[in-house]
C-alpha cells in the first residue's frame, strides 16, 4: 500500500479570513493547491464572492463567507452557518489584519482601537467560533498570523507590534487550552513581504535598502514563498507541532 503524502490537506476544509487580496489570498490558493477545499473570506459579501468565482473558473474547490473578523457575535453566527452549510471547518488561518503607522505619541485612541479589534480581537473571535467545533471531532489545526512584529518593534507601529506580540502569546495560549483536544495551533510570521500593506516602504527606496542590507538573504519577500510553510502547519506533518511560531522572513530574526 503507498503511504499518503503527510504533506496533502485532501478532504480537508480551509478557512481563510481576510483572504479576498493579499498574503490571505496567496495562502489561500496554497493550500488549494495542496487539495483542500477553501473558504474565502471578507468583510463584503460581493468581494469575496467574486474571488471565489475567479478560483472556481481555476478549477479549485472554493466557497466563501462574508464576516467582519472584530465582531464577535457576526463570527459565531457566520461560522456556525459554515459548519452546517458546508461541514467542517478543519483548518483556520487567522490571516485579516490592518497596519496604521503614526507616530506613538499621536496614535489616536479610535485607531487604537481599531486596529486591536482587528488584528487581536479577530484572531480571538473567529479561533473560539471555530475551536468550539474541532473541540467536539477531536481535531483541528489553527495558524495564526504573527508578524516579525511580534519580537521587533520599529518606529510608528508600536500598536501594531503590540497586537502581532499578543497574537504570539494568544498562540500559546490556545495550544495551553486546546492542545489536549487535539487540536495543533501554531504561528506563521512573516517578514518583509511585497504586499499593498508594505506598499509604501516597497516604494521608498532607502527603506528598501536597508532592509536588503538587514536581512540575510538580501532581499524582500514573495508572498508565494508564505506557502510551503502555511500547508505543513496545515498538514498532518504537523501533527505534533503544537504553540510555535514559525518566522518565515529570510534570516531577519536571527542575525543583529
Amino acid at each position: 500500500m503507498p503511504t499518503p503524502d503527510p504533506f496533502r490537506l485532501d478532504d480537508r476544509r480551509a478557512l481563510v479570513t481576510g483572504s479576498v487580496r493579499g498574503i490571505g489570498l496567496t495562502l489561500a490558493r496554497g493550500l488549494a493547491a495542496a487539495g483542500a477545499t477553501v473558504v474565502i473570506n471578507g468583510r463584503h459579501a460581493a468581494a469575496a464572492e467574486d474571488v471565489c468565482a475567479t478560483l472556481r473558473s481555476e478549477g479549485i474547490d472554493a466557497d466563501f463567507s462574508a464576516f467582519d473578523v472584530a465582531e464577535h457575535a457576526e463570527v459565531a453566527a457566520a461560522v456556525d452557518a459554515l459548519e452546517q452549510r458546508l461541514g467542517a471547518i478543519d483548518i483556520l488561518v487567522n490571516n485579516a489584519g490592518i497596519q496604521h503607522r503614526a507616530a506613538l505619541e499621536d496614535f489616536t485612541s479610535a485607531d487604537w482601537q481599531r486596529l486591536m479589534r482587528t488584528n487581536l480581537d479577530g484572531v480571538f473571535n473567529v479561533s473560539q467560533a471555530v475551536a468550539r467545533h474541532m473541540i467536539g471531532r477531536g481535531q483541528g489545526k489553527i495558524i495564526n498570523i504573527g508578524s516579525v512584529q511580534s519580537e521587533l518593534a520599529r518606529p510608528t507601529i508600536a500598536p501594531y507590534a503590540a497586537s502581532k506580540g499578543a497574537v504570539r502569546m494568544l498562540t500559546r495560549g490556545m495550544c495551553a487550552d486546546w492542545a489536549r483536544h487535539g487540536l495543533q495551533i501554531n504561528g506563521l510570521a512573516p517578514g518583509y513581504f511585497q504586499t499593498e500593506l508594505n506598499r509604501a516602504l516597497v516604494d521608498d527606496p532607502a527603506f528598501s535598502e536597508w532592509l536588503c542590507q538587514r536581512t540575510p538573504a538580501g532581499r524582500w519577500g514573495k508572498v508565494e514563498e508564505l506557502c510551503g510553510a502555511a500547508v505543513f502547519l496545515a498538514s498532518p506533518a504537523a501533527d505534533f507541532v503544537n504553540g510555535q511560531m514559525l518566522y518565515v522572513d529570510g534570516g531577519l530574526t536571527s542575525v543583529v
